[in-house]
């Protein structure tokens, strides 16, 4: 699957969970980042070395720093997730490591 079409994927998945969230645009770092600190907060196992090898070299600061600030946020997100959101996760994760 190509980018433009996660990235479409992406965008769509996001504006059928709610139109009122606020984040960051699908198919950028800061995204990545967001969908690994979801990834930790539901206890899904991820492989962040392997996410940042795939990005552009570019992007590997801007996918480190927002996962840093997402981290400290994540200290207080829930931590329940449903099975649906877990399999998406993992699903979107592997799709964005093979990159």
């Amino acid at each position: 699957m190509t980018a433009s079409k996660l990235s479409l994927a992406a965008l769509v998945a996001l504006s059928l969970a709610g139109c009122t969230m606020a984040g960051p645009m699908p198919g950028t770092p800061e995204f990545t980042a967001a969908q690994v600190s979801r990834a930790y907060d539901c206890g899904l196992r991820v492989d962040r070395s392997r996410i940042i090898g795939r990005l552009p070299a570019d992007q590997r600061s801007r996918f480190v720093a927002a996962n840093a600030s997402y981290a400290v946020k994540s200290y207080n997100a829930p931590r329940r997730c449903e099975a649906s959101e877990r399999e998406r996760l993992q699903q979107e994760l592997r799709l964005g490591a093979r990159r």
